[in-house]
């Protein structure tokens, strides 16, 4: 079941989780600076795209809720207002590119409502960026001290891992000549930036009820899944639904996704999903 941003406040129900896309867009964004295409001076609001960012959240074997925060795009204080969200209990990295890193300092505001620190969850290559880009954000914060600034503590992937009594299950992804980690969470799995899917991964995204996966615009590109080349994997893999992000402007929401499948859409910023069960 998809619902709006509209709905309202993010709840999890035992067994399922929820996903609130608060981003979808390439790194240029959508629209582009100084262009005028289409798809950039649209009035359809799910032509606006901001730069790639999710909200995974789910029912605490404790009670209550978790949300986890993956990836932190420039935009993500827009992001959090323009969604409603007001908590995040950790935050888990898929690569170290400017437009999934960049927002991070914005989450000192959730250090505040949670009154402690955020775990960050990524693996080697991405925490040796984040604690060079923010050095001052995984430093013990002087208690004596009235600074406003994040308090991150960091967590290195080396293979599934646990965040709120839920298991997470990395996934090794190919980004140009890259390689990057797209995240399986039960019946989910959020695979943005990606051009390759290694044989063994594939094998690890089968049997899924939600499949996010990049899918940047018609064109050939070096770094990203065409269109045309995200359908292949989704054939093969045959997720219940499919949802592509991570688009440029080359894709135009309204006159495109006519044209896709049964059970495959374009995701849209503010767009929540619901994942049932495992």
């Amino acid at each position: 079941m998809a619902t709006d941003a509209a709905a309202g406040p993010r709840h999890a129900v035992a067994g399922d989780l929820e996903l609130l896309f608060l981003g979808t867009g390439t790194s240029a964004g959508v629209p582009m600076i100084g262009c005028d295409c289409a798809t950039c001076t649209s009035n359809n609001p799910r032509d606006n795209r901001t730069r790639c960012s999710v909200v995974i959240t789910y029912a605490s074997p404790a009670g209550g809720a978790t949300s986890v925060l993956v990836d932190t795009a420039p935009e993500l204080r827009v992001q959090a207002i323009a969604n409603n969200l007001r908590r995040v209990d950790a935050l888990v990295f898929t690569h170290a590119h400017a437009d999934h890193l960049m927002g991070l300092d914005d989450v000192r505001r959730f250090n505040s409502i949670r009154g402690g620190p955020l775990d960050v969850w990524a693996d080697e290559a991405t925490h040796a960026v984040l604690s060079k880009v923010f050095t001052y954000a995984f430093r013990e914060p002087d208690p004596d001290s009235a600074l406003y600034r994040p308090h991150l503590v960091p967590r290195v992937i080396d293979g599934p891992f646990e965040i709120g009594g839920r298991a997470w299950s990395p996934i090794l992804l190919i980004h140009g000549d890259m390689p990057v980690l797209g995240y399986r969470v039960g019946p989910l799995a959020y695979c943005t930036d990606v051009s390759e899917i290694p044989p063994a991964s594939l094998e690890l995204l089968r049997g899924l009820d939600v499949l996010v996966l990049d899918a940047l615009q018609f064109r050939k590109h070096p770094t990203h899944f065409t269109i045309e080349e995200a359908l292949a994997v989704v054939a093969e893999l045959r997720p219940r639904r499919t949802y592509f992000t991570h688009m440029s402007h080359g894709v135009m929401h309204a006159r495109d996704e006519v044209n896709l499948p049964d059970g495959v859409h374009f995701a849209y910023d503010g767009l929540r999903v619901t994942a049932a069960g495992g």
